[in-house]
């Protein structure tokens, strides 16, 4: 609509017009193309047995860590400014990209009653 309109204006002398119209319309679909690429961005964490699996997707890449249950500590960063850090010997994960700092002290102190409550399974 908008290119349409300028290309009007083009028609009858207005010669800058269209230009800036060309260069609002591509910002505006860099903008959408950058958000849709960001869209489906995510934490899972999965406590399974004996081991916490932690997969992230960003901007389309997929990465998964699979952490011992038994050696797992975690850390958040005081005041929940920073992310949540688990550690499982000389492995170590932040979660916590999308939520906001007091979600990220709740999700630390859920992890830890997770880890302590949840029946590990057993090897038969």
């Amino acid at each position: 609509m908008a290119l349409s309109v300028a290309a009007a204006f083009w028609a009858m002398g207005a010669r800058l017009v269209l230009p800036f119209a060309v260069l609002g319309s591509t910002a505006v679909a860099l903008a959408f193309l950058w958000y849709a690429r960001h869209a489906t961005d995510r934490e899972i964490l999965v406590l399974d047995g004996q081991r916490l699996v932690v997969e992230w997707e960003q901007a389309g890449a997929v990465r998964r860590r699979e952490l011992a249950r038994h050696w797992l500590r975690v850390e958040d960063a005081g005041h929940g400014a920073g992310l949540v850090e688990l550690r499982a010997g000389t492995a170590r994960v932040q979660v916590g990209r999308y939520a906001r700092p007091e979600q990220r002290r709740q999700l630390a102190r859920e992890l830890r009653w997770a880890l302590a409550t949840a029946p590990a399974a057993s090897s038969v």
